[in-house]
C-alpha cells in the first residue's frame, strides 16, 4: 500500500510542478546566466538625464597596450566638439496592407535615424501590426529609453581617447550620444552617413586675429547605415581617423537595441542575450530576463553588478534584445585584418518603469552596451591612420524558416533566440520536438491552402499525437484498470498484516506479481508521454505563426491573445488599484472556464481516483479535494493566457476524456465476455458471438 501511496503523491506532485511550472516559467524560472548577471547596471531616471558621462561604466581594455616607461606625465586629450540641430531621416518603408510578403522589391522595416548619437530612434516593422485592434499600425519594434526619452538603439556613447603610450585610458570620456552629428549627402538613397568630428581643446593655436586661437581637428569619426529590400538587416559601418601628429588609441561604446515592448500577454518574456564561441562552430547563448534583473536591484544583489573579465576563447558572436516573438540581434562584422570580434558585450541595463503600477509594466524595459577593443590608429597621413568596423543588426521575427533560408543566420545559430520552456525536460530534448511540431504545424497550415487555420491546425494536431500515443495509454489505462480490480484485496491485505508492515509490503508485491499489475506500468507511459505534450505545448505558445492569427470570425480572433468574447462593463474602472495592480478582468474569456468543465470530466474518469477511494480513505479525501482544486486552479492561472495555448490544453483534454471512455467500454465489454466465455466480436466472427473452444488436454 505504501508504494501504491508514495506512487500516487509523487505522480500529483510531479503534475502540479509541471503545470507550476509551465504556466509560470518565465517568471519563475529564470535563466542561468552567470556571465551577463554580473554585468546588470541599474539605471535610475535621473542618470538618463544628466549630460555626465562618467557614471556610465566601461571596461578597461582586455590586453592593455605594454606600458612605454617615460619620465613626463601621459597628457590626455580634452576632447570638445560643435554641437548642431537634430535632424531626423528615414530609411526603408511600411505600406497600408500589414502581413508577411515575399516582395523583393519591399523593404521589411522602416527605421529613423537620428543625428543625435548617430543613432536608431525608432524601428518599425512592415510586415507585423502592433496590437491596437481598431486602428492597426506597424509594430514599433524599436523606441527610445529612459524617462526623458533619450537613449536611443546603436548610438555611440562614450569616447575615450589616450595617447599610443598611455598605459590605460583616463576615466573622463565624451559623451558622443549628446552630440548632433553632423549630416553628410550621398548619392545612395538607402543610405545615410553622419560625421562627428573632435577637437583637442590643450594644444590651442594662435591665430593673426588678436585673442583667437584655433584648435586642431584631432579625431573623425564617420557613421554610415544602409539598408536594403527584402533583408531584415540593418547595415553600420565606422571609421575612425586620427588627424593629429601623435598616433592615439580609442575605445567606443556603443549602446545596444533597447524599447522593445514586452509582447507576452501574461509575463514579461523580454531577455538580454549573448552569444559566445563553443568549440569550433557551436555558439553558447546565455539569457537574462529583464524580470530577473528587477529583482536583482529590489533585492540590492551587489554580486549581480560585478564586472568579470573575459577569456580570449571566450569571443563574441552576437548579442540581442528579444521578447516572445522578436529580436533584435547586433553581431560585429569581422575582417580578415582584425585579430578576433572588435566588439565585446559590456553590461546589461534595466530601465525601471516611473511607477508602480501595474499598468506602467509596458515601460520598464532592457538593453545593454558594447564597447570596442582599444583601436590604435597611427599618426595622421601614415598607414592605419584610419580604420574601418562594421555590425549588422537583425530587426525582425524569431522564426526557425526565415534563420534556416539565411545562410548566415544558420551558420551563427539566431535560432537559439526561440524560447523554449522546457519544464521538467532539458532544452536538448524539448527543442527539436518542438521545431519539428512547428515545422508541421506550418505545413498542415500550408496544404490546407485558402481555408488555413491555425485553430483547426491545434486540434488535428492534438489529435493526430493523441492517435500515436493511444497504444501507450491504453497501457497505462489498463494498468490502471487493474489496480482499481485489486482494490478490495489490497484492502483485505492491509486489514490481515496492520501489525506487520513487513508482511503486509511482501504480501502486496506478491499480489501484483501474480495479477500482473504494478503501480509503475501505470505511471511510467504517462511519463514517457510528457515530453512530447510539453513540447507540443511550448511550440503552441512559442510560434510566431500564431501571432494574429484567428480560429473563428468573432471569437479567438487571434490565437496569441486572450479569447476575449467581450468587453466586462465598467472593468477599466475598477481592475487596477494602485501598487497592487489588476484585479479584475477586462475582458470575459470564456475558454478558460470551457477548460475547467472538462478537466472536472477527466479526473472525475480518472481509474486512480476509483481505485484510491476503496483503499485508502485519507487518499481519497486528497483526490476529491485535488478533483475540486484543479478543474479550479488551472483557469484561474490561465484566464488571461494565450487562446491558442488554451485551445491546446482544452483540445487535449477532450480528446483524453473522449479516449479514456473508449478504453474503458472496451475493457467493460472485454471482462463481460470474457465472464461468459466469449468470443468479442471481429470481422473474422461475421459479427456474432461465439463460445471459446476448450483447448485439446492432449495434442498429438
Amino acid at each position: 500500500m505504501k508504494i501504491k501511496t508514495a506512487g500516487i503523491v509523487v505522480l500529483s506532485v510531479f503534475f502540479l510542478l509541471c503545470g507550476g511550472l509551465i504556466i509560470h516559467s518565465v517568471v519563475s524560472h529564470p535563466q542561468q546566466a552567470k556571465r551577463l548577471l554580473s554585468k546588470v547596471v541599474p539605471l535610475a531616471a535621473e542618470l538618463d538625464e544628466t549630460e555626465a558621462i562618467s557614471e556610465v561604466s566601461v571596461e578597461a581594455p582586455a590586453e592593455p597596450v605594454a606600458e612605454i616607461i617615460t619620465a613626463a606625465p601621459v597628457i590626455y586629450p580634452q576632447l570638445s566638439a560643435t554641437n548642431t540641430n537634430e535632424q531626423i531621416i528615414t530609411l526603408g518603408a511600411t505600406y497600408d496592407e500589414i502581413e508577411r510578403f515575399d516582395d523583393r522589391d519591399k523593404y521589411k522595416f522602416q527605421v529613423e535615424l537620428t543625428s543625435k548619437g548617430a543613432a536608431v530612434k525608432t524601428l518599425m516593422l512592415s510586415e507585423f501590426e502592433d496590437r491596437n485592434t481598431q486602428d492597426p499600425a506597424p509594430l514599433a519594434l524599436l523606441m527610445p529609453l529612459g524617462s526623458a526619452q533619450n537613449i536611443y538603439s546603436l548610438a555611440n556613447t562614450a569616447l575615450k581617447v589616450a595617447p599610443a603610450a598611455a598605459a590605460q585610458f583616463d576615466s573622463r570620456a565624451f559623451p558622443l550620444n549628446k552630440l548632433n552629428w553632423k549630416l553628410i549627402e550621398t548619392d545612395t538613397p538607402d543610405e545615410v552617413r553622419f560625421e562627428a568630428e573632435l577637437f583637442d581643446a590643450a594644444p590651442a593655436i594662435k591665430t593673426d586675429k588678436p585673442g583667437m586661437v584655433a584648435v586642431p581637428i584631432m579625431l573623425k569619426i564617420v557613421k554610415t547605415y544602409r539598408v536594403e529590400t527584402d533583408s531584415y538587416d540593418l547595415s553600420c559601418d565606422i571609421a575612425v581617423e586620427n588627424l593629429s601628429t601623435e598616433p592615439i588609441k580609442v575605445l567606443m561604446q556603443i549602446q545596444g537595441p533597447g524599447g522593445m515592448a514586452r509582447e507576452g500577454v501574461r509575463q514579461d518574456a523580454r531577455k538580454i542575450k549573448a552569444a559566445y564561441h563553443s568549440g569550433e562552430t557551436g555558439v553558447a547563448v546565455e539569457a537574462l530576463d529583464v524580470a530577473a534583473m528587477q529583482k536583482k536591484i529590489r533585492k540590492n544583489d551587489t554580486d549581480a553588478f560585478k564586472v568579470k573579465d573575459k577569456n580570449d576563447e571566450d569571443a563574441l558572436v552576437w548579442s540581442a534584445l528579444t521578447n516572445k516573438y522578436f529580436a533584435a540581434i547586433v553581431r560585429p562584422i569581422q575582417t580578415e585584418s582584425q585579430n578576433g570580434p572588435w566588439l565585446r558585450f559590456t553590461k546589461a541595463q534595466y530601465y525601471p518603469a516611473p511607477t508602480l503600477n501595474d499598468d506602467d509594466k509596458d515601460l520598464q524595459n532592457g538593453s545593454f552596451s558594447m564597447t570596442s577593443q582599444p583601436i590604435i590608429l597611427a599618426a595622421a597621413g601614415q598607414d592605419n591612420a584610419q580604420q574601418s568596423f562594421s555590425l549588422q543588426m537583425y530587426v525582425g521575427p524569431k522564426d526557425k524558416k526565415v534563420f534556416k533560408k539565411n545562410a548566415v543566420y544558420h551558420s551563427l545559430q539566431y535560432f537559439k533566440t526561440i524560447d523554449f520552456r522546457g519544464c521538467c525536460c532539458p532544452q536538448s530534448v524539448i527543442a527539436p520536438m518542438a521545431f519539428g511540431i512547428m515545422w508541421l504545424m506550418n505545413t498542415m497550415f500550408t496544404l490546407m491552402g485558402p481555408l488555413g487555420n491555425y485553430g483547426v491546425v491545434i486540434m488535428v494536431l492534438v489529435a493526430l499525437v493523441r492517435l500515436a500515443m493511444h497504444p501507450v495509454t491504453k497501457k497505462s489505462q489498463v494498468s490502471m484498470m487493474k489496480m482499481q480490480k485489486l482494490a478490495p484485496k489490497m484492502k483485505e491485505i492491509q486489514a490481515k498484516y496492520a501489525g506487520n508492515k513487513q508482511e503486509m509490503n511482501k504480501q502486496v508485491m506478491a499480489m501484483y506479481r501474480d495479477h500482473g499489475a504494478s503501480p509503475i506500468s501505470g505511471m511510467l507511459p504517462m511519463m514517457l508521454q510528457m515530453p512530447i505534450w510539453i513540447a507540443l505545448w511550448t511550440a503552441v505558445y512559442t510560434s510566431i505563426d500564431l501571432r494574429g492569427a484567428g480560429f473563428l470570425p468573432i471569437w479567438i480572433t487571434d490565437l496569441s491573445m486572450p479569447d476575449q468574447l467581450f468587453a466586462i462593463p465598467y472593468a477599466a474602472k475598477i481592475q487596477t488599484l494602485p501598487y497592487i495592480g489588476k484585479i479584475f478582468p477586462a475582458y470575459f474569456n470564456l475558454l478558460p472556464l470551457l477548460m475547467g468543465v472538462v478537466m472536472f470530466l477527466q479526473q472525475k474518469m480518472m481509474p486512480s481516483a476509483q481505485a484510491s477511494a476503496q483503499t485508502n480513505p485519507q487518499m481519497a479525501q486528497q483526490q476529491k479535494m485535488m478533483m475540486i482544486m484543479m478543474p479550479l486552479l488551472f483557469p484561474i492561472m490561465l484566464y488571461s493566457g494565450p487562446s491558442g495555448v488554451n485551445l491546446y490544453i482544452m483540445s487535449s483534454i477532450s480528446a483524453g476524456v473522449i479516449e479514456q471512455k473508449i478504453i474503458r467500454n472496451h475493457l467493460k465489454d472485454k471482462e463481460e465476455q470474457d465472464s461468459i466465455g466469449k468470443v468479442p466480436v471481429t470481422s473474422k466472427t461475421g459479427g456474432k458471438l461465439k463460445k471459446k473452444k476448450p483447448k485439446p488436454f492432449y495434442k498429438g
